[in-house]
């Protein structure tokens, strides 16, 4: 029976993780997953809890992962390293892709060089795009484009650098890290510090607009 019970949980848990939300946990979804693993008795009490900790979320999490340990997956970013991708999310990172292939942010690279020309170098110009998705009134999520452009910097070790820097979810797909919440500035500033990638090649996208972080 002890197996046969076993069995139906992993059935379960599986059947769940290959459901996929179209959407991150709002706040008050992550907060409630994070109780419920944790202190199931505080549900009742999360709205009272945002409501106290309003603009301050992610000092919140940083607080209770600190104290009970690290936050429940979120579903959405569950099995995101596989090539399969939602439909919605291809649109949104093909246009980013697009955009940037199409930067000409390193135009003095162009200008012809004695000599160089013989040598075939393939270099790849190092050009790293930072923006914030929000879908559907949904918690945003941050992405970084182009880190794979960077000498030396593995996207799956830069990710999880980011998650324990957010205390949040963070998944590699297609190239691109998706980060949970909003951490715009401070994720240019860590690629920056951490990853030691030149500020001039490190770009908020700021409402379509490209501003270079250095």
């Amino acid at each position: 029976n002890d197996d046969q019970d076993g069995n139906n949980e992993a059935a379960d848990k599986s059947a769940t993780m290959s459901i996929r939300p179209s959407a991150p946990w709002t706040t008050k979804e992550r907060l409630i997953a994070f109780y419920t693993k944790y202190q199931p008795d505080k549900v009742d009490g999360v709205d009272g809890i945002l409501e106290k900790y309003a603009g301050k979320e992610d000092k919140l999490f940083h607080a209770l992962v600190k104290k009970y340990g690290p936050e429940p997956e979120d579903p959405f970013f569950l099995g995101s390293d596989s090539d399969e991708d939602d439909d919605d999310d291809g649109d949104d990172e093909d246009g980013v892709t697009d955009q940037l292939e199409g930067m000409d942010l390193n135009s003095s690279n162009k200008k012809k060089r004695r000599g160089a020309a013989a040598k075939k170098v393939n270099k790849v110009d190092t050009r790293v795009i930072v923006q914030k998705i929000s879908r559907n009134r949904k918690k945003a999520v941050t992405h970084v484009v182009g880190l794979d452009t960077a000498p030396g910097i593995k996207l799956k070790e830069a990710s999880k650098a980011f998650s324990k820097r957010f205390a949040g979810s963070s998944s590699v797909k297609d190239k691109e890290i998706i980060i949970q919440g909003d951490h715009l500035e401070e994720v240019a500033e860590m690629i920056v510090t951490k990853f030691g990638v030149s500020g001039d090649a490190v770009f908020l996208d700021l409402d379509g607009e490209f501003v270079s972080y250095a």
